[in-house]
């Protein structure tokens, strides 16, 4: 039995890197998501081609699909409904229709195959109160490493993105 509970001990020290490893690897992933988030202008909607190549390195391959396919399905119905407004307005990577001004990465925590990273958001404009609130981007570890796998809206607010980006995605996708 002692053996038995000095190995469990060793192992647990040993795997005690690897998670802190795992964690840093998980922000950076999220921070380098949300760089580009903050670099690129705040148009609102779907991703163009040349946004979607600029995070393309931080998503997961299941969302960078899902992100091509809301595109065609949105792509697909503005040529069947001329003059129409597209099915996704607003902000869609945060909570907040108008996006956020600032972003900080938070805790990250998983398990070595998935894993999620609490991020605080704000929107401020000048001479405006400031929104405040908190997201949470959902990561999976990928052969080519941590990448963004969706993003669970944590906005209170009535008229705000709810659920998740990856149920949006297939609600635009399903839409005929």
């Amino acid at each position: 039995m002692r053996r038995f509970l000095t190995a469990a001990i060793l192992a647990a020290l040993a795997a005690t890197p690897a998670l802190a490893e795992d964690g840093a690897a998980m922000r950076a992933a999220a921070d380098g998501f949300y760089g580009v988030y903050r670099a690129l202008p705040h148009t609102g909607g779907l991703p163009d081609d040349a946004a979607l190549a600029k995070y393309a390195p931080y998503l997961a391959p299941a969302l960078e699909a899902l992100l091509r396919k809301a595109s065609s399905a949105e792509d697909r119905f503005a040529k069947l409904n001329k003059g129409a407004p597209p099915l996704v307005e607003g902000d869609l990577f945060t909570s907040l229709f108008e996006g956020a001004t600032q972003v900080s990465v938070g805790n990250c925590t998983g398990n070595g195959r998935t894993g999620s990273c609490v991020v605080q958001l704000v929107h401020a404009d000048p001479g405006q109160v400031a929104v405040q609130w908190t997201d949470t981007v959902q990561l999976v570890n990928t052969p080519s490493g941590w990448r963004v796998g969706d993003i669970a809206y944590g906005g209170s607010w009535d008229f705000g993105n709810k659920g998740t980006l990856s149920a949006t995605l297939n609600e635009v996708i399903a839409f005929q």
